[in-house]
Order: C-alpha cells, then sequence, then structure tokens
C-alpha cells in the first residue's frame, strides 16, 4: 500500500528528515530552468523589533523585462519548511512556467531566514511579507541591489500581486493582507481561523472565555519542531533565539504551550492565552484584508477542520471582500490511505490544468492579477465527493452552504428517531477513567508515515444513539449541530472552582455503521467541549463533513468521556443524559440534495 501524502503537507514529517541532512550549502547563482531563470536572493527586513535577513528566491520568466511586465505570485512554506520543499519551490516553477513572476520566500525563524517564530502575526509575518511587496512595486531593492522593475503595476510602487500557500503559508496571506493593502489576490490553503478553536478547541456554541480541550498531540509536535531548530539548520542567525526559556518562539507563544501543557486554566492564564491566540489569528484582523479570496480547506484534516475555512469565509462575505470555498479531498491528516485521490490537485507535481482546484486557482489569479474580466472564478462553493467515481464530476457546486435540514432526536433507548414523539424514555450514564478510553487518531501518523489504529470507544466510557437503516442515500455536507442536556452532580459541584479545568468535558462524533455492523469515525473528527455550566442545555457544533450514508447504512452519533488526542476531564465525573418526549437532545444535519 502505497503513501498519501497531504499535497501541501504541514512539514513535519520533512523537518524531521531534515535534521539528518547535511548543512545546507550555500546558493548557487542565478541559473536557467527552461522557460524562466531563477535568483536567489536575501532580504534585511524590520519584523518584531528585530532586523533578519529573509531567504528567497526570485522566479522571472523568459521574455518578462521592464517594456514587457508580468503579475508576480508571492509563497511561503508551512510550518518546518523552506522556500526549497517540495511544495514551496513548485509554486515558484508552476507559476513561472505560466508567465507570472515568482517570489518564493522562507518564513521567519525557518529554512535560512532570521528572527522568531511568531505564528503569522500580522505585525511580524505580515509586515515582513510586506517588504517583499515593496521589493516587486520597486519601492526596494534586495541585499545585493536587485530590483525588480518587470512586474505589473498599478500605481508606483503597488505591484500586481497575488499570494498561494498551504497551512503556516496559507494564514500568512491573510496577514499580509491585513497590513498591507496592494495584495490583489489570495489562495490560502488547509489553514487556521482562530489558534485556540484549532490548538484547544471548544465546540459548545457562545462558550466565549471557556477554554477547550487541548490537542496535546498535534500542538506538541509543532513546538518540538520549532524549539528544534538547531538540529534543523545548525549555525542559526542570531535573530532566531530568544532565550532558554524559550528558544526559537516568541515568547508568548511558548507561556501559551507551556499553560495548555499544565492542564489548568487559571482565569488570567486563560484569558492571556486566549487573547495572544486570537491576537494572531484571521479572526481578530479580518476585518482589515480587502484582497479577493479563495479559500481552500481539506476535509481529512484534524489539525484545522473545515468549521475554520467556513468561519473565515462567512467573515469575508459579509464585510463584502469577494469569497469563494473550495473544500477539497486532502488535508493534514490521512496516514497510509493509499494513491491520492484521482485528479486532485498536487503542487508538488504542478499539475494545475489537470485538477478541479487547480484550474480553480488559476482562473483566480487569471482574472485578478491579469484582469481577464472575462475569465469565470467558478461558483461560490464547492466540494470533493468520495463516492463520486469519475474524477471530472466529483466535485459539487452550490451558490451556498447547505442549511441545517433534518433533525433527528435522541431516544433514552439509543435510537436516533425522526420525530419527537418516537422517543422513549430513558436514563443512560457513563462516567471516565483515569486514562483516555476513546481513540479517534494518532494525530502525527499521517505525517510520519506510521500506521494508526481504529477509532474506539470503551463500553462505560461512552453513550451512542443509531438511527434505523437509511432507505435511501443521505449526503451530509457541512458541520452537524447536537444540543444537549446532561446530569453530572461533581462536575455541578467543581465547575465554579476558578479553574476551567475543573468543568465537565465530553467528545461528540458521528459514526457510518454499514449494514454487517462495520463503523467509520467519519474523517477522524471529533468535537471536543468544555462544557461552559453543565446545569443548562448547550449546543455543539461538530467539524463540518463532507460524507455519503449509503442506502441500508445508519448514522451514529456518539458521546464520550474521553480521546486520547486530547487532554480531558480532571477527576471522575459520571454523566447521565435523560431523555423523554418533553426532553430530549437533537442531532441537526445539513443535507444535500443527493
Amino acid at each position: 500500500m502505497s503513501r498519501r501524502v497531504p499535497r501541501f503537507r504541514a512539514p513535519l514529517a520533512l523537518a524531521l528528515g531534515a535534521a539528518l541532512a547535511a548543512p545546507l550549502a550555500l546558493p548557487p547563482p542565478a541559473t536557467a530552468a527552461g522557460s524562466y531563470t531563477v535568483t536567489p536572493l536575501r532580504f534585511t527586513v524590520q519584523a518584531g523589533g528585530r532586523a533578519c535577513t529573509v531567504d528567497a528566491d526570485l522566479y522571472r520568466p523568459q521574455g518578462v523585462d521592464r517594456d514587457h511586465p508580468a503579475p508576480a505570485v508571492l509563497g511561503t512554506n508551512g510550518f518546518g519548511g523552506s522556500k526549497s520543499d517540495g511544495s514551496t519551490d513548485t509554486i515558484g516553477k508552476a507559476f513561472a512556467q505560466r508567465g507570472y513572476v515568482s517570489l518564493v520566500y522562507s518564513g521567519l525563524g525557518f529554512g535560512r531566514s532570521g528572527c522568531l517564530i511568531s505564528l503569522d502575526d500580522p505585525d511580524i509575518d505580515g509586515a515582513a511579507a510586506s517588504q517583499l511587496v515593496d521589493f516587486l512595486g520597486g519601492e526596494r531593492a534586495a541585499d545585493d541591489g536587485t530590483t525588480a522593475d518587470f512586474v505589473t503595476r498599478d500605481a508606483p510602487g503597488d505591484p500586481r500581486v497575488g499570494m498561494i500557500g498551504g497551512s503556516y503559508g496559507g494564514a500568512v496571506q491573510l496577514a499580509t493582507a491585513a497590513v498591507d493593502h496592494r495584495l490583489d489576490a489570495l489562495v490560502p490553503m488547509i489553514t487556521w481561523h482562530d489558534l485556540a478553536y484549532a490548538l484547544d478547541p471548544n465546540n459548545a456554541v457562545g462558550a466565549t472565555g471557556v477554554p477547550g480541550a487541548f490537542k496535546w498531540q498535534w500542538t506538541n509536535g509543532f513546538y518540538l519542531i520549532g524549539e528544534g531548530q538547531p538540529l534543523l539548520q545548525p549555525g542559526l542567525d542570531p535573530s532566531r533565539i530568544n532565550s532558554l526559556a524559550c528558544l526559537h518562539f516568541v515568547t508568548e507563544a511558548c507561556r501559551t504551550v507551556h499553560t495548555l501543557n499544565s492542564g489548568r486554566y487559571p482565569a488570567d492564564r486563560t484569558a492571556e492565552l486566549l487573547a495572544f491566540a486570537r491576537r494572531v489569528s484571521p479572526v481578530s484582523y479580518l476585518r482589515r484584508v480587502e484582497a479577493p479570496t479563495l479559500l481552500v480547506q481539506g476535509q481529512a484534516d484534524t489539525l484545522f477542520n473545515l468549521n475554520e475555512a467556513t468561519a473565515t469565509y462567512r467573515t469575508l462575505k459579509a464585510q463584502g471582500t469577494p469569497v469563494k470555498m473550495i473544500w477539497q479531498s486532502w488535508g493534514h491528516s490521512g496516514g497510509i490511505t493509499g494513491p491520492a485521490a484521482a485528479g486532485e490537485l498536487d503542487l508538488s507535481k504542478g499539475n494545475l490544468e489537470t485538477s478541479y482546484v487547480g484550474r480553480r486557482v488559476l482562473a483566480w489569479f487569471d482574472h485578478h492579477l491579469r484582469e481577464q474580466a472575462n475569465t469565470d472564478t467558478g461558483p461560490a462553493f464547492a466540494y470533493y465527493r468520495d463516492w463520486v467515481a469519475d474524477p471530472e464530476r466529483a466535485y459539487a457546486t452550490a451558490d451556498r452552504l447547505p442549511a441545517l435540514g433534518r433533525t433527528l432526536y435522541l431516544s433514552g433507548d439509543g435510537r436516533l428517531v425522526d420525530h419527537r414523539r418516537q422517543v422513549t424514555p430513558g436514563r443512560r450514564t457513563y462516567t471516565n477513567r483515569a486514562v483516555p478510553t476513546s481513540h479517534s487518531e494518532s494525530s502525527l501518523a499521517g505525517l510520519l508515515g506510521v500506521p494508526d489504529s481504529p477509532p474506539r470507544d470503551t463500553r462505560g466510557t461512552h453513550l451512542a444513539w443509531t438511527s434505523a437503516p437509511l432507505k435511501r442515500p443521505l449526503d451530509v455536507v457541512g458541520a452537524p449541530r447536537a444540543t444537549l442536556q446532561v446530569v453530572s452532580p461533581n462536575a455541578e459541584r467543581t465547575q465554579h472552582s476558578g479553574d476551567a479545568a475543573d468543568k465537565l468535558v465530553l467528545f461528540a462524533k458521528v459514526y457510518d455503521v454499514a449494514p454487517d455492523g462495520t463503523s467509520t469515525l467519519v474523517r477522524r473528527l471529533v468535537a471536543p467541549v468544555r462544557v461552559p455550566d453543565v446545569t443548562k442545555p448547550f449546543t455543539v457544533t461538530l467539524p463540518g463533513i463532507v460524507h455519503r450514508y449509503e442506502t441500508g447504512h445508519r448514522l451514529r452519533f456518539v458521546i464520550a468521556a474521553s480521546d486520547d488526542a486530547y487532554f480531558g476531564n480532571r477527576g471522575t465525573k459520571p454523566v447521565t443524559v435523560v431523555s423523554g418526549p418533553g426532553r430530549t437532545g437533537t442531532l441537526r444535519l445539513p443535507v444535500a440534495d443527493s
């Protein structure tokens, strides 16, 4: 079985491999590469109160000069990567081959670029990228005196420029657009909306100020890559070193990770944690983003799930920023699942014209950068359907996201029923144990290329509600919502302790149960919830999915006491769910037309 590698893989695996490589040689001189030349450049930038060097490569198509200028594409790496990793340098090559000037660079704190890792802070990473836009606009030179007088300009110092990149290289686009309105088009792929939600998610609706359940595997994996930079890049620029307490990140980032790993949420530190995570996230600065944005998010992604792109999409759309969204098949997750889906974008191969997403990206840039007004940029929303065999028909399109069109009710006997009157009265209980008893995923398995065990829930530590076999296919497209009320005296006694870690934690998820009884946790996604007030009903927004429940299959909704990819409850907290026709939980599904 071959290994499926995410096309914009957050370069954790790349970074681990790089630790074994020899130190990089000095960059070569400009070389010809078919239809373009590549020139290594250095830029000294001011970022976060520090002066540091940005390492970049300039791709210039043949025939492009002052008299024959071309628009530009700017790109950078995912976390742990550099300008030279497989996806980032292909951005330069792919767009240069198509007539765009391309400038790709190693993000701050990675590769041979200096400065601290600041999690795509607009005032640091965004400011640094803006200084590269200055270069493309002819406002500054590279450190060796190289200038760019061959980029199309809308006005003096204002180049026609777009950005593309995935994950860490996706959020930096929004950060840059927030501080520099010269950007003309963005294509952020598989990136985040709110790091507080991404790394410490609380899927309870309206739980403002209440922390979630720490996503410890993902977070610590990337944190160790950041702090382990001397293993990956010997002879670091001094601007990349902070202190012994926090080697290569900005101090606030280290303090946030340390707080999360402590398992405690005292009020003062929790407020600080949430404030920092949101300050460096698009959620806090999207109001300043004006550039037309094509969002591409992955269905197989437990790091940055579909809800992240949906939140960004809705915010930009509400404020009038031109925006469209695609949900592709691949993201940060996946593991050893065989070959990539046929016809999907693989930027490491540069298959732009032969993939749906690639063609949409080209159209987006042609329309906004080449000002080809007649180029159709596609529908407002598109999503990949893994149950459609023909790659040319795999994407469905719509002018809006599906609404929550179907409601199921949680019956006291463990059934999911279609009508409230079908609910059977009942009282069911589970409890947590000292160690996690449910497994959704080993978060880093896919990136490291190791197998993961199937999802599981231990008897007595979860509750499940299962529908009758479906009489026709059911296509769920979007984020289901569940409304629950639970009874937990132990949690009620501790929830006002002053430490949010004492509040009740549970994990909601949906399975597909085949006629033979085999159950599949859809995309291994779960919704962690730290219940704001256990004495009141609460609503949970589950991660978005695109999934067909075939005829004869059953839908199963589960709440579990724990999940080993997250920190969970502190202390034993039995949970009881009481159901009856007048008091029952609900599960609402966004359903698309089949």
